[in-house]
């Protein structure tokens, strides 16, 4: 990996999730990391400053919205893209409200987390 590679943390408390994720990830050249829920998350975050985290909003021990708002006390310039399948439109409006840059609505494809990370295809 160079240092122009994209560092992406996925956060998702399913195992297999991440690794479909970390899969299409990698074809993109990512550098990936990942975490099982969001006290992880924010522990990889503070470790790596990845450029992007991918961060599911239903997770156990801190769920994503509380983890979004400690990653923003972390970084204000972190990039935050909330990825759910139960995501109601006021965990939408709150994701948003505490910074997240984006919500993608599970099941994604490959061009919605290409377009996140910042390639386009």
């Amino acid at each position: 990996m160079d240092a122009c590679t994209p560092k992406i943390l996925i956060c998702d408390d399913s195992m297999l999730v991440r690794k479909k994720l970390r899969d299409m990830l990698e074809a993109m050249r990512c550098q990936v990391y990942e975490a099982k829920n969001g006290t992880e998350c924010v522990e990889l975050f503070k470790t790596h400053k990845p450029d992007t985290v991918f961060m599911d909003i239903v997770m156990p021990e801190l769920d994503g919205l509380e983890a979004l708002k400690r990653i923003k006390e972390i970084d204000q310039g972190a990039k935050v893209v909330m990825l759910s399948s139960t995501g109601t439109s006021a965990k939408l409006l709150e994701a948003l409200k505490n910074g997240a840059a984006d919500f993608i609505q599970k099941p994604y494809n490959k061009e919605q987390i290409a377009k996140a990370v910042g390639y386009s295809e």
